[in-house]
């Protein structure tokens, strides 16, 4: 045992230091020593002495060199990968210790979909900022169609929101299915769509939709016009942004699809109407997702148990006053 502890700490335990480390990634996230340099606000030769000492204690290339800056090696992905989880431990070892010091205040790091940006996470902010008002949410802006949750799995935000199927599996992801979030065919309320009170598909059919740039939103219009036996409506508008669809929509003039608990959190402030259609396909659900194996810090877990009281204002049991929703 000793013969294997003493190789440790004579060359790696003594010689690897987290400064080295940072300016590795730092190398090869900027693909050149200079740019590096520049950003950690270092002289060139001082990184390349820090790469240097990596590379003499670890006693491999971790670097390939050329005119067009500098590729990392193999030795240098393995040494990042788990690096990174060095960083983000210390990083959540850090936010522990801050939390314990003042239990009110902290940041969160959340990634989310336009959608649910737009509505469950509005909700959530509020509740939690009229508690907690010196807490830090910084939502990042999540690729929902994807679903690869990149951000997440580099540990570069603490958990995501996003709608999955109720079957969604990932090996290294925790799920927590927080409602089901059924879709809705939504117009503003000038128009005269808004004043029937029974609707077919087949009205609908050529009139100015608004498709999301979500393949799923795409795919489910598709799948309620066809199970019709309808031809599937020309899209007037293709857009990402919720604030975008909702200016289009108060015109009267447009028609779109919108989960329902979207809709929840903006008919009001935007005089928006489900009409009265059932589109019969199968809802997607709002989940929590995090890393396996990953213990997040207090606050992370406070944020936690505010979407999971927002969302139990989800329930079809519950009011549909938003204001419940927000907190008080």
């Amino acid at each position: 045992m000793d013969k294997m502890i003493q190789p440790w700490e004579s060359r790696i335990g003594r010689r690897l230091k987290l400064r080295d480390l940072h300016i590795l990634s730092a190398v090869v996230q900027w693909g050149s020593m200079a740019k590096a340099a520049s950003h950690l606000a270092m002289s060139q030769p001082a990184v390349s002495e820090s790469i240097a000492n990596l590379e003499a204690a670890l006693r491999v290339r971790l670097l390939d060199r050329s005119t067009r800056g500098v590729e990392p090696t193999p030795y240098a992905h393995a040494l990042l990968k788990r690096g990174r989880v060095v960083f983000d431990e210390l990083r959540q070892a850090i936010r522990d210790i801050e939390f314990l010091a003042n239990p009110t205040v902290g940041e969160v790091r959340v990634a989310a979909g336009d959608t649910l940006a737009g509505g469950l996470m509005s909700a959530v902010i509020d509740r939690l900022s009229r508690r907690h008002p010196q807490i830090i949410v910084r939502v990042v802006q999540a690729n929902a169609e994807t679903l690869d949750f990149r951000d997440l799995r580099e540990r570069k935000v603490d958990l995501a929101l996003a709608r999955v199927s109720s079957s969604f599996v990932e090996d290294d992801l925790d799920v927590e299915i927080l409602f089901d979030d059924p879709h809705c065919v939504v117009a503003g309320a000038r128009s005269p769509w808004a004043r029937r009170r029974k609707i077919t598909l087949a009205e609908l059919a050529n009139e100015r939709w608004i498709f999301a740039s979500n393949q799923a939103i795409r795919e489910l219009i598709t799948e309620a016009f066809k199970a019709c036996k309808l031809e599937v409506p020309q899209e007037r508008v293709s857009s990402s942004s919720i604030l975008l669809r909702n200016h289009l929509l108060a015109t009267g003039r447009f028609l779109t699809v919108l989960p329902v608990s979207v809709l929840r959190y903006n008919a009001k402030q935007w005089s928006l109407k489900a009409l009265p259609i059932d589109l019969g396909v199968k809802p997607r659900c709002v989940a929590i997702l995090t890393l396996k194996n990953r213990t997040v810090s207090p606050v992370v877990q406070l944020f936690v148990e505010n979407v999971r009281a927002v969302a139990k204002t989800m329930s079809p049991r519950s009011g549909s006053d938003e204001e419940d929703a927000a907190g008080s």
